[in-house]
């Protein structure tokens, strides 16, 4: 029996259609809630991505700020950008796309924004609060995972989740996100000794390591929930997942596809964080 396809846009779309009312009560009091985009250098995926969210803000009714900057921007001209956005009242939000070019040090920029800006969720207080079950802002991409995994009735308690790749912006805080769910949490990576028994002990299998179909159908325990977070370029130009997707559909339970999945409630999940600061400044709460 061939999995339940998660549709990550579809349930983009319900997020963004609620979040609609929160823009409005924001926009009753004269409040239009702020995202600045920091581009460096001409990633073409990255590029993508910009565009995207721009795009999600304009319909939203989301005011974006975007700061395209040269591949030879210095540390120190990032910096003062970030400062300047900072101080700035109009911008509620701060996202600076990653990868940054070769020279540039990502982490000294994330320390950079402030706390009560860091829509994406990466710098030292967001990670802090995450590890610390309080609340703050959840890095985008695992905050869509979950979303995902809620909205198809997939409880992790007592289950074992299996995440592929360690990275600070999916692997790490996904963990945390899944642990503070009461699942077992198991982290592969490149040191992982039998990466294919890991996978298939999983009954919530989530991968992160941008290496195309890396995970065959033959690691897929039957009946798992798969969440893929890769993208990749295929050799025809085509979008794949980390997870060889028409295998891996034939003995899962439920499966995200790529694009359509993870892709769109990243960005669903940034809209929520950007209209969260914009609240949380004005000393109102989230109703979801």
């Amino acid at each position: 029996m061939a999995a339940t396809i998660i549709d990550g846009k579809k349930l983009a779309a319900e997020i963004r259609e609620k979040l609609k009312a929160e823009i409005q009560e924001l926009s009753d009091r004269g409040i239009t809630p702020g995202l600045a985009v920091v581009l460096v250098g001409e990633n073409p995926a990255s590029k993508k991505y910009v565009a995207s969210k721009e795009k999600t803000c304009q319909q939203l009714g989301i005011q974006s700020f975007g700061h395209k900057l040269p591949e030879t921007t210095s540390q120190a001209e990032l910096l003062k950008l970030i400062d300047e956005l900072n101080a700035d009242e109009k911008v509620h939000g701060i996202l600076v796309q990653l990868p940054l070019p070769k020279g540039l040090d990502a982490k000294e920029v994330m320390h950079r924004i402030a706390p009560e800006k860091d829509v994406d969720g990466f710098g030292p207080h967001s990670l802090g609060a995450l590890m610390l079950d309080e609340p703050g802002f959840i890095p985008c991409t695992p905050h869509g995972a979950m979303k995902m995994l809620e909205a198809y009735g997939i409880d992790p308690a007592g289950k074992k989740a299996v995440v592929v790749g360690r990275s600070i912006i999916v692997g790490k805080p996904l963990a945390m996100l899944l642990l503070r769910k009461n699942a077992t949490v198991t982290m592969c990576h490149s040191k992982t000794p039998d990466l294919k028994a890991e996978c298939l002990s999983a009954d919530i299998l989530c991968v992160a390591v941008g290496r195309a179909k890396m995970i065959s159908g033959d690691m897929v325990k039957e009946g798992a929930a798969v969440i893929d977070i890769g993208i990749n370029v295929g050799p025809d130009g085509k979008l794949v997942g980390d997870v060889d997707f028409q295998a891996a559909k034939e003995r899962a339970g439920f499966i995200t596809p790529v694009p359509g999945g993870a892709g769109p409630m990243t960005i669903a999940m940034l809209m929520y964080n950007t209209v969260l600061a914009a609240k949380t400044r004005a000393g109102l709460k989230m109703s979801f």
